[in-house]
């Protein structure tokens, strides 16, 4: 058995998908016998994110930091850059591995500092989307894309967690110049139960960030289509936190609908599943969404943008994928979710389908695989 490895995943803001990945990664490898920690970032998260660091925090032998990471290059990066290499530096990593754009700035750039002190480490870097989503023709995104293309030089090996992003990455910065792999996101065993309706449960639920890239305009502007389509008053729900709550808030009452699409404040996943069967995920970009799989292990009916990876996990012709930023083909398929008898039967995946393709352990296994392949060890563990 090759000796474990000290391993500390970078990231930026504590919420969402990357933090999902983030915590499932650092599991299993726990698990598997090694010493994992995370630095990320103070200024984002609230009680429910607590619970969930709370949650991970046993696995956790090398720690948690917290320090300020914006999402905007600053000035204040290089106080940042400081503190984070001194931590880094504390622990003696043998695997920093970066998410997102910040998080992996920081794991290459702080990892190329250790190597020039003769000290070995391997730098990885996965993007979850995070840059790519930039227009490929803009200002900012030819700034950002050649920032990645350069940031390619101090990097070991990058990570695409679907097709969907690997393609993406070579149209818009270029094939990669370092070692690549797809390792597709995966969710834990304990996540493939069925979960059932609550007797008060809404005909449609939105999960997730309140930012304009997930589209809850769309899910508010297709929810009230929908009505109008079947002719009769429906409900929803609206779970998450984010910067741009008030503004949808203000959405839904200016069109009056705020009797009939209320707003949580984020839960753990499996309390937000029981309100609803359908789960709408009208985003305008993604990568691989954690909701979309985390929703079908929980034999729930999902209806999405046909955006990033997610056909990679419904199916390329599946009926419940919409055009993109479109209320009007959205809202067709949401008002067939609820008219046509089994039609949430009839088109998901089967369920055997997602947990052969998209597990935890597996994605796990792989990506030490990847680690020891970097740091020229036995592959085993």
């Amino acid at each position: 058995m090759a000796r474990p490895l000290r391993i500390l995943h970078c990231f930026r803001s504590p919420v969402g998908g990357v933090f999902r990945h983030v915590r499932d990664l650092a599991e299993e490898q726990s698990k598997a016998g090694h010493e994992v920690g995370i630095l990320c970032d103070s200024l984002t998260g609230g009680e429910h994110e607590d619970r969930l660091f709370d949650d991970i925090a046993p696995f956790l032998t090398l720690g948690i930091i917290r320090l300020p990471i914006r999402r905007q290059i600053t000035l204040s990066d290089t106080a940042t850059l400081w503190k984070s290499y001194k931590e880094i530096k504390s622990l003696r990593p043998d695997v920093l591995h970066g998410h997102g754009a910040k998080g992996g700035l920081l794991a290459r750039v702080l990892g190329s500092a250790l190597r020039v002190n003769r000290y070995r480490v391997a730098r990885l870097y996965t993007a979850h989307g995070g840059s790519l989503h930039f227009p490929r023709a803009s200002l900012q995104g030819m700034l950002v894309h050649s920032m990645e293309r350069m940031l390619e030089f101090l990097t070991d090996g990058l990570i695409f967690i679907c097709d969907f992003e690997r393609r993406t990455y070579e149209r818009k910065i270029g094939k990669p110049r370092t070692r690549s792999v797809m390792i597709y996101n995966g969710i834990s065993e304990r996540d493939f139960r069925g979960i059932p309706t609550r007797s008060d449960s809404v005909h449609f639920v939105y999960i997730g960030m309140l930012r304009d890239l997930k589209g809850p305009d769309l899910f508010v502007d297709a929810f009230a289509k929908t009505e109008r389509l079947i002719g009769r008053p429906l409900s929803a729900l609206m779970i998450g936190d984010g910067p741009d709550r008030d503004k949808y808030h203000r959405m839904m009452v200016e069109r009056g609908l705020g009797h009939r699409i209320g707003m949580l404040p984020a839960m753990r996943v499996h309390e937000a599943f029981a309100v609803s069967q359908n789960v709408v995920v009208p985003s305008r970009a993604e990568a691989m969404p954690y909701i979309v799989l985390e929703a079908l292990a929980a034999e729930k009916t999902v209806i999405a943008s046909r955006v990033g990876g997610i056909p990679e996990a419904l199916g390329e012709n599946s009926a419940a994928l919409a055009k993109p930023e479109d209320a009007d083909d959205l809202s067709r398929v949401m008002a067939e979710a609820i008219t046509e008898p089994q039609w949430g039967r009839r088109n998901m995946p089967d369920i055997g389908t997602i947990r052969s393709n998209f597990s935890a352990s597996v994605m796990a296994r792989d990506t030490l695989h990847l680690y020891r392949n970097i740091l020229g060890m036995d592959t085993d563990g």
